[in-house]
């Protein structure tokens, strides 16, 4: 990796108090980017800060990116922080675990109103210092973005409505130097499905898959940044995960019968044969 690439670069990234924001952070501190990290506990931020030793190269803003305004404001401090801004990571996100004949359906307005508008709202905002340095926008979706997942209504509509969102900017902006990528993790060991929310809207507190036997977040980071440096336009990640959109697009049917049959035996699952 040409950790060279994101030396002064201006940086982005939502959801980086855990998780893939949180190891992204790291690795691109680590690469000498200005950073602006972005999540709804101030104290989570700034925690995070100083362990990172970024000295000034690092602007903590806490937001619900649920909210507009709070996405205003954080491109806003960037902004005014750094004069610039090169790089965004929508990465914020939330999961779910329920069927949808059991959903409260404020669940799905949720998880629209953070991944979905979040991502929106941010780029909205970001992009014209993105057009005018030629920069980056990324949204983090999931293999759910390409192919339904069974229990994850919600996550699977908001992740599609990401990727359907930044392709069609992509071709909007594709003789203006915008680099649009959509990236899509498999399975990754973080805390979002400890956070997911189940059938009424709580959290779900415990994740119900071996996380050890998943890629790690600060893999996934490295992936990330040699999307960035490569402009890729999506990049699909796990050979589970090529797979299962290659078969999706071949072999529809069949690939729902297999994603029955692989979400069904999870513990716990919501929904049974």
């Amino acid at each position: 990796m040409n950790r060279k690439f994101f030396e002064n670069k201006v940086m982005i990234i939502t959801g980086a108090s855990s998780g893939i924001g949180l190891a992204s952070a790291k690795l691109f501190a680590s690469c000498g980017a200005r950073l602006a990290i972005a999540a709804r506990s101030l104290d989570k931020l700034e925690k995070i800060a100083s362990e990172i030793g970024a000295g000034d190269n690092i602007l903590c803003v806490r937001t619900d990116v649920s909210s507009e305004a709070d996405c205003r404001n954080l491109i806003e401090e960037t902004v005014r922080k750094f004069g610039r801004i090169d790089i965004l990571v929508n990465n914020a996100g939330l999961s779910m675990r329920a069927m949808f004949r059991d959903l409260d359906l404020s669940v799905i307005k949720t998880l629209m109103d953070v991944n979905f508008w979040g991502t929106v709202y941010c780029t909205k905002y970001a992009l014209p210092y993105l057009l005018e340095s030629k920069g980056s926008v990324v949204g983090v979706i999931s293999i759910a973005g390409y192919s339904g997942l069974p229990g994850r209504t919600g996550y699977s509509s908001s992740k599609y409505a990401i990727r359907g969102f930044l392709d069609t900017l992509r071709i909007e902006h594709l003789y203006d130097g915008l680099h649009v990528m959509v990236f899509a993790p498999g399975f990754t060991a973080s805390n979002v499905r400890n956070a997911a929310l189940t059938a009424d809207g709580s959290a779900q507190g415990k994740t119900p898959r071996d996380e050890g036997r998943m890629m790690t977040a600060e893999k996934v980071a490295e992936y990330l940044a040699k999307g960035l440096i490569r402009r890729k336009s999506k990049m699909i990640l796990t050979p589970i995960g090529k797979l299962t959109v290659l078969m999706h697009n071949l072999w529809p049917s069949l690939t729902d019968r297999l994603e029955f049959s692989y979400m069904a035996k999870e513990p716990d699952s919501p929904f049974h044969k």
